[in-house]
């Protein structure tokens, strides 16, 4: 039996119901977009390389900023093209419910080093730099 027989035979087994891979928003994988994936994966993990081995950018604010961004565009790299995430798999529920980590993970985590800056800064002020007195001097009400 041909490719074609089975498709006709497959139809007539449903009764006509069969609904194409296009119509269910199913995801699709090819060579090609998997080697595009790839190859965006691999320029993405070499330019911050690059900028970190060469030195190129010596203030440590700017290449956190600058190696996030790439870390990010990663990430979206990846779930495109292998995790073929977009808005039509499972009624764009799979999309959602990742936005919904990430934002909860982002929350989490901001949260949590707000916390810890204002504990250490109230918690423990002698690191902080505020002592009212010299290390040999007499604390107050003292003669």
């Amino acid at each position: 039996m041909s490719a074609h027989d089975t498709a006709i035979h497959h139809d007539g087994h449903h009764g006509g119901d069969h609904h194409d891979h296009d119509e269910d928003g199913a995801p699709h994988s090819s060579f090609s977009g998997y080697m595009v994936g790839f190859v965006l994966s691999v320029i993405l993990t070499a330019i911050p390389f690059w900028l970190v081995m060469a030195g190129v950018i010596t203030h440590r604010p700017t290449a956190v900023l600058v190696l996030g961004a790439f870390a990010v565009a990663q990430i979206l790299v990846h779930m495109v093209c292998f995790l073929h995430m977009n808005g039509k798999v499972e009624g764009g529920w799979t999309l959602l419910s990742t936005l919904f980590t990430a934002v909860f993970v982002a929350i989490a985590i901001a949260g949590t080093l707000w916390v810890m800056f204002h504990m250490n800064a109230n918690m423990m002020p002698a690191h902080g730099g505020h002592a009212d007195h010299p290390s040999g001097a007499a604390p107050h009400g003292s003669p």
